[in-house]
């Protein structure tokens, strides 16, 4: 009687309240919970994004993605917080209303650029459709995927997408410098030109968020394209990985030569993904983070 009692409890639980991501209790956000705030009349010294481009960016990726998420059968909502200090963002579902709230604390942090904030939309975004693995929790719902894979598919799919009519060629000339090791990688990894630079988007966008990650925790070892995090684990982790896992995830979403146009699913961590079982070597989710349920490697 006791457990069926739990039970009822846990199903009562999750139809009376939304559930958030980016953890399934919803106290933490694309980063960890934090005390940080910047104000709208403060920007970052050599960075940040003015509420123009804030704007900007969310217009550019919810203007795309809004028929997307209506084949789905649901809305996007996007919260546009440009006032409020908070250094993070959210995914929410309430029935049919899939929300995604981003603040201007975050857009102003000096180590966000243009790229690396569309970056975040696009994680928030990959909470409602990235795909699996998806988070498990006892208590909440298992709609949103998990955090690495939400950040996989930022570059895997959603900043292809977003980027494709950009003169890309043009915008990563003026990214100066660009590590070797991203170049000859994306070189490597795309023979079409278009691919090779958005490639090069992804992993300075992913090396952005990366940077600010490394602020929040006030740590001085810099993330890095040549210094993958050597972590193995046992079972899928479903929350924040480190930031230097965090950085091979977004690098190695950019190299996987998939098609932006073919869809993850929700229930095969192999559909539109690179994947070992397919034979492929390059742009596999970081093992740091992913333990494939099936034989890949």
């Amino acid at each position: 009687m006791k457990s069926f009692k739990q039970g009822l409890l846990a199903i009562a639980l999750t139809v009376a309240y939304p559930v958030m991501a980016c953890t399934p209790d919803g106290t933490e956000g694309f980063v960890p919970e934090n005390n940080v705030k910047i104000y709208a009349n403060q920007k970052g010294r050599m960075g940040g994004l003015t509420e123009q481009q804030f704007n900007d960016v969310i217009t550019k990726v919810e203007t795309l993605y809004a028929p997307i998420i209506s084949n789905f059968g649901a809305n996007l909502q996007v919260e546009r917080n440009w006032d409020d200090p908070t250094v993070n963002a959210y995914a929410q579902q309430m029935g049919k209303t899939w929300k995604v709230s981003m603040f201007g604390g975050l857009a102003r942090h000096e180590t966000i650029t243009e790229d690396g904030f569309a970056l975040v939309v696009c994680h928030e975004l990959g909470h409602h459709i990235g795909g699996a693995p998806r988070k498990t929790s006892q208590w909440a719902s298992s709609w949103a995927s998990n955090e690495g894979q939400a950040d996989y598919f930022a570059t895997l799919k959603c900043l292809r997408k977003v980027w494709l009519n950009d003169d890309n060629q043009a915008i990563v000339r003026q990214m100066m410098p660009v590590p070797a090791t991203l170049r000859r990688a994306c070189s490597s990894a795309h023979t079409w030109s278009d691919d090779y630079y958005m490639c090069i988007r992804g992993g300075m966008a992913g090396m952005s968020v990366s940077r600010l990650f490394m602020a929040l925790r006030n740590s001085t070892v810099e993330p890095k394209f040549d210094t993958p995090d050597t972590k193995v684990v046992t079972r899928t982790d479903d929350n924040h990985p480190a930031y230097q896992c965090r950085l091979d995830t977004y690098f190695q979403g950019a190299l996987c030569d998939k098609s932006m146009n073919e869809d993850v699913s929700a229930s095969s961590e192999v559909t539109g993904t690179c994947h070992g079982t397919l034979g492929d070597k390059v742009g596999l989710r970081p093992l740091c983070w992913f333990k494939p349920s099936v034989s890949s490697r």
